[in-house]
């Protein structure tokens, strides 16, 4: 018998994943930078803002079935391709090697990739959820 790669069920396309980054930006990103301005008085490249944006995306997936704030609003998920739920070592691929690290090192070029991809692929899957074996879905867990 062959091993044949499970088929994502339902995933989600560029402008729910758009719209859902673009209000974790406003609930979360705009608060965070405020506060931390008010702290700090820095508007630049803040470390503590930055180290709590990192942590948010790589542990709220993980204690929320796969959900951030701006996810849960739209209806869509992250989800491990296999069907299991998604732990550390899946969000640390994810968010550290797929988006921090190669689009880091390729100046955004593969996230421009990732971005056709998300739009073309019947699956919808970007670089980083080719990376860490996952996709974003509208199922619920």
């Amino acid at each position: 018998m062959e091993n044949v790669a499970p088929v994502p069920s339902n995933p989600v396309g560029f402008w729910r994943r758009l719209g859902a980054s673009l209000l974790d930006g406003l609930i979360i990103g705009v608060p965070l930078a405020l506060i931390s301005y008010l702290i700090t008085g820095d508007t630049e490249g803040n470390i503590v803002t930055n180290l709590i944006s990192t942590l948010y995306s790589l542990l709220v997936p993980v204690f929320w079935y796969g959900y951030t704030v701006g996810k849960r609003i739209v209806g869509v998920r992250i989800a491990r391709v296999d069907g299991e739920r998604v732990g550390i070592g899946t969000m640390l691929l994810r968010v550290l090697v797929g988006m921090m690290l190669i689009y880091g090192i390729t100046f955004g070029i593969a996230a421009l990739v990732s971005l056709v991809m998300v739009c073309v692929r019947k699956d919808k899957r970007a670089i980083h959820d080719l990376v860490a074996g996952t996709y974003v879905t509208s199922d619920q867990p």
